[in-house]
């Protein structure tokens, strides 16, 4: 496009709004108000697109904003009561709670609706918050560092020309920019490649996160009571684990996570948490109730080993767009609101002394690697990777690396890709899902209505084939195409073209953005960019 774009600068840009952007953003203000500080996100609101399981530990929280419940915090359901089952496929065996599981002291709540309270807080305090802008670009100074971000062209059609809407992205230019884009950020992703961030951490590892929630019958509800499994329907080699949040208001927030590194390529995340649903001991909660939402979302697992070199000349990386998640705790939310908390910190001091344009912010690595989040992140680094050879082998260690180690192990497991993991087709055992029953078990169309997605119909397909011919030539006939069963909102199908031949199709209008495609694909073919506008899920209380 030859139209010039707008420009607008700050002295930082954060492209995300999720807690570690806002956290971020919070934290700058409070330490030199006379900062300009802009905050981009690509959901059409701010919480749009925030998803998580729903339980808060405040301790982020209580450093960031001390007096968050005179501010009237949406943080006022604490958890009461914790329990943790062994599923078979009939019967549910109550084992002790592990120890990263007990919540006392925590509170369920939903992120998205803390979301839009953070931001709240961050314009009381004068920072910038533009909902709707994807940042799709990064921009370079001549020196080869961060020079900001610019929005994507909006109002340009499926055939990649300009309609009547169009309007040219802008550029928001900034001495210092972070990226807190969330798990698998797409220009984060572009900034691994351009300052080989990852030379020397293991390879991100990946799960998916898919959730509902149900509005229940007052005598199915315990307010407060947090239930996880292990087990069923999962086999015995695939890592996975289920949790159930009662919430105020007769609400249960139920989902389920699968690792991304499972074998089977028929193996459907989406249709798994459904069955699950059916249990005995689930499916007696969810009686007479009703599914009011739906989500999924991929979810950083690596831990420690898989975290990035952090900082580049000009910016830095937040959030789970670096891995800062405790699989264990099944938390992310404190470690995303710390780690933007410890880079704000840094870049304060940079702007203290002086002009910090270009530079890289290296005091953030050192403050993070002597904080409380290191410390909790490093003590449970190997229990996620234990499970790499079945259910039992890691139970077993964690066991034994909690209660005994206590996290301090002289070894530490190494992790890998999780799209290496897959078998062949003919190597593996098609699954028999159950049909959908219209009460526990849906199908995805209605669970992506009531997500809410939405995208522009006429704009070009935001999720890129490296290699057009590679589902049909290659992943077909080799993995039968996995990408039908792995992404949760039935964006990808094979269907037979006029003549019989097998043809690829992507709905890309059903995308919730969960990212799995990009993560799980065998070869990497795919690839997710953001669409225009504002696009995709609008979360309801997730």
């Amino acid at each position: 496009m030859d139209t010039p774009r707008e420009v607008m600068s700050y002295d930082v840009v954060i492209v995300g709004a999720g807690p570690s952007g806002l956290s971020a953003a919070i934290r700058l203000k409070q330490l030199n108000p006379d900062l300009s500080v802009c905050v981009l996100e690509k959901g059409g609101e701010v919480g749009a697109h925030l998803m998580s399981g729903g339980v808060l530990e405040p301790r982020s929280l209580n450093e960031l904003i001390p007096n968050w419940k005179e501010k009237g915090a949406p943080i006022t359901c604490a958890v009461t009561e914790d329990r943790f089952y062994f599923l078979t496929k009939s019967s549910a065996i109550r084992l002790p709670t592990p120890p990263p599981m007990n919540n006392h002291g925590n509170f369920i709540f939903s992120l998205g609706t803390f979301g839009k309270w953070l931001a709240e807080q961050a314009q009381e305090l004068g920072v910038e918050i533009y909902p709707g802008f994807a940042a799709a670009e990064v921009l370079y100074n001549e020196d080869n560092s961060v020079k900001g971000v610019a929005t994507g062209d909006m109002g340009i059609g499926k055939n990649g020309e300009p309609t009547a809407a169009f309007q040219r992205g802008m550029e928001l230019h900034a001495k210092q920019t972070l990226f807190a884009e969330g798990c698998r950020g797409s220009l984060t992703q572009l900034l691994f490649k351009k300052y080989d961030l990852r030379k020397d951490c293991d390879p991100q590892t990946y799960g998916i996160g898919i959730k509902e929630l149900w509005e229940v019958p007052a005598e199915n509800h315990k307010q407060g009571l947090t239930v996880h499994s292990a087990g069923w329907p999962m086999d015995a080699k695939t890592y996975g684990g289920s949790w159930m949040y009662h919430a105020e208001n007769n609400i249960i927030s139920i989902g389920f996570v699968i690792g991304l590194d499972y074998r089977n390529p028929y193996l459907s995340p989406y249709h798994e948490f459904q069955r699950f649903k059916t249990h005995p001991a689930i499916a007696k909660y969810l009686k007479g109730g009703k599914r009011i939402s739906y989500g999924a979302r991929a979810l950083s697992e690596g831990g420690l080993q898989s975290l990035p070199k952090l900082t580049f000349a000009g910016g830095a990386l937040v959030g789970d767009t670096a891995g800062f998640l405790n699989v264990p705790k099944i938390k992310g939310t404190h470690a995303a609101m710390k780690s933007g908390m410890l880079a704000a910190e840094s870049l304060a001091e940079m702007f203290a002394a002086g002009d910090p344009t270009g530079k890289e912010p290296v005091g953030y690595t050192h403050k993070f690697k002597t904080s409380w989040l290191f410390e909790e992140l490093h003590r449970v680094r190997n229990i996620r990777p234990s499970f790499v050879k079945g259910f039992v082998p890691g139970f077993l260690y964690s066991a034994i690396d909690t209660v005994l180690l206590r996290g301090k192990a002289p070894w530490t497991f190494r992790n890998h890709a999780d799209n290496l993991s897959l078998k062949k087709a003919k190597d593996s055992t098609p699954i028999d899902y159950p049909k959908p029953d219209g009460v526990l078990m849906f199908d995805k169309m209605s669970s992506v209505f009531i997500s809410n997605t939405n995208h522009e119909e006429d704009q070009p397909c935001h999720l890129k084939l490296k290699d057009p011919s590679v589902p049909i030539n290659y992943n077909l006939p080799e993995y039968a195409e996995p990408a039908q069963r792995y992404c949760p909102a039935g964006v990808y199908e094979v269907v037979n073209d006029d003549a019989g031949k097998p043809k690829f199709v992507i709905n890309a209008q059903n995308c919730v953005h969960c990212k799995t495609c990009d993560i799980k694909d065998p070869t990497q073919n795919i690839v997710w960019t953001p669409p225009q506008g504002g696009g995709g899920p609008n979360y309801s209380g997730m």
